[in-house]
């Protein structure tokens, strides 16, 4: 009995946390992001050398402003894992009001998989429930200069997953 005694007020002590946005120095400009080269542009250069996947988010103000960028995840040559509870996180710190979620591809083709297409599907429903804008998803390629947007192939309202689906049998998308 005395064993469980102890172990049981070894419990009664709850920790405090405190979780803060730590902010780095600044890459991010203050003019607004109004068309999908805006947000090419200032994304590109940070992700296009990886050699593996990296997956990351550009968060915005109401108004466009980028506010901040984050490295979601790393992975490997073919794929980068992907929670909607880690692409939103750095979003709720920022209190941004939008964000644009970006990826590369090392192999230098943009051509999103059918695993963009449900992740894209996946992030956007989550954000909905966050209140917070998935405005684009695009994919980077890396070396290559080239990019996919899903919002310029007029893939983010509805059905992502179905159009993409779509696009890909009819070979719509293809460079």
């Amino acid at each position: 009995m005395t064993k469980d005694k102890d172990t049981i007020e070894e419990y009664k002590e709850l920790e405090v946390v405190n979780i803060r946005l730590v902010k780095e120095p600044s890459i991010i400009s203050d003019v607004p992001i109004s068309n999908v080269n805006d947000a090419v542009n200032l994304i590109q250069n940070l992700i296009k050398d990886f050699d593996r996947e990296a997956f990351c988010t550009l968060n915005l103000t109401a108004d466009g402003k980028p506010i901040s960028m984050n490295i979601v995840s790393i992975g490997t040559l073919t794929a980068a894992p992907v929670s909607p509870r880690e692409v939103l996180k750095s979003s709720v710190l920022s209190n941004a009001s939008a964000y644009i979620a970006f990826h590369c591809h090392p192999s230098g083709n943009p051509t999103p998989s059918m695993d963009d297409a449900v992740t894209t599907q996946r992030l956007k429903e989550a954000s909905e429930i966050m209140e917070i804008k998935l405005v684009d998803h695009i994919i980077v390629g890396c070396g290559s200069g080239r990019s996919f947007s899903f919002l310029a192939h007029d893939l983010m309202d509805g059905d992502i997953v179905k159009k993409c689906e779509r696009f890909k049998s009819n070979k719509e998308w293809e460079r």
